[in-house]
This record gives structure tokens, C-alpha cells and sequence, in this order.
């Protein structure tokens, strides 16, 4: 049996990532995030969903670029830590002990300890309630070496430990079950 409940965000799990921005480490900051996702692949569009409130949001709304760092287990901590705390009252970087790298593209500092970021260019902000939307083209990805197979050049995501959010508490991935299209497959090919 199933209950009707209000309307409300129930699609998880979500990526739970830190984004960097500002143009100066005077104004470096990190947010955690969670409404994030992919919009297209061409061109390559994300998005983020911040509310007005948060202190990044201006930083956000004045230089317009931004850069997703997916996180990992060992970052869970700093993740939470950075969605709890202001920019306001804390330099983040320095509380958590993480390392403001130099984007490829953007001015907004990449996190040197997340797999994989994301540097991103703010092309709308849409207004929804109450978060606002910053649909952003991708415009320049750095991943770890440490996650690439020497052999294929493929880069291998769930070795870094992936960190997600699920209705308000943050879990590892679990056990692979499939890659895309294997249910159509030939018979006696990998999972």
C-alpha cells in the first residue's frame, strides 16, 4: 500500500558536492550542494540551486562562474561541515583543511582534494521559490589522475568512493550492479 503525501523533493540519491567560487581567495568560498544534476550533454549544461540567503549566492550572482567538486567518503565530513557553516564567519578552505587549486578556465578556485571538478559559466539564473536556479555551461573538467586506468585512459569514478545525499543523510555508493545497457547485451557479456 502506498500514502499520499504533500508534494515534496523526494528524488534521491543526489550528488553531494562542494562548490567553489569567487575571483580572489579574499573571497573564496564553499557551499555544499545537493540540487545539482546535469541539464545536456551538447553542449555540456548543469545547474546549481542556491537560496538567496546563502552568502555565496552574491559571490555567485556578481562573477557568474562557479565549480562543481564532487566529493567522496573521506570528504564527507568538510562536505557537511560546508553546508552548515557561513562564508560569513569562516574561511572554509582553511576550517577544513582543503587546498584552493587554479581552475583551467575559471577564476573560481577548484577544491585539489575532490576527484573530479567541474568548472562551470553561468549562462541563466532562473528564479523558482525558494531556491534560485544557475544553469551554467561546463566549459572545463579536471580529474584526478589517481582515478584513471593506466590501460584504458578510463577514468574510474567509483574507486574515489563517491558520496551522496538521501533525504537528509549522506551515504557511499554500495556495490555495482550493471553499466548502462547491459539488459540488452549479448548473453555471456560483463555486467
Amino acid at each position: 500500500m502506498k500514502h499520499n503525501w504533500k508534494p515534496g523533493t523526494m528524488i534521491y540519491p543526489l550528488p553531494a558536492v562542494l562548490v567553489s567560487c569567487g575571483k580572489s581567495p579574499e573571497e573564496y568560498n564553499l557551499l555544499t550542494v545537493a540540487w545539482t544534476g546535469t541539464i545536456c550533454s551538447d553542449p555540456p549544461l548543469c545547474y546549481i540551486s542556491v537560496r538567496k540567503e546563502r552568502h555565496s549566492y552574491d559571490i555567485l550572482c556578481r562573477n557568474r562562474e562557479f565549480v562543481i567538486n564532487l566529493t567522496t567518503e573521506d570528504l564527507a565530513f568538510a562536505t557537511d561541515w560546508c553546508g552548515v557553516r557561513s562564508g560569513r564567519d569562516y574561511n572554509k578552505f582553511e576550517e577544513m583543511g582543503l587546498t584552493p587549486g587554479k581552475a583551467g578556465v575559471v577564476a573560481a578556485p577548484i577544491v585539489e582534494e575532490a576527484p573530479i571538478c567541474i568548472e562551470c559559466r553561468v549562462k541563466e539564473i532562473v528564479p523558482l521559490g525558494s531556491h534560485d536556479m544557475f544553469i551554467a555551461e561546463v566549459v572545463n573538467v579536471q580529474a584526478d589522475d589517481r582515478y584513471l586506468d593506466p590501460e584504458t585512459g578510463k577514468f574510474e569514478l567509483e574507486q574515489a568512493k563517491p558520496l551522496v545525499y538521501v533525504h537528509g543523510a549522506y551515504f557511499g555508493l554500495g556495490k555495482r550492479i550493471g553499466k548502462f545497457g547491459w539488459s540488452v547485451q549479448k548473453k555471456g557479456k560483463k555486467r
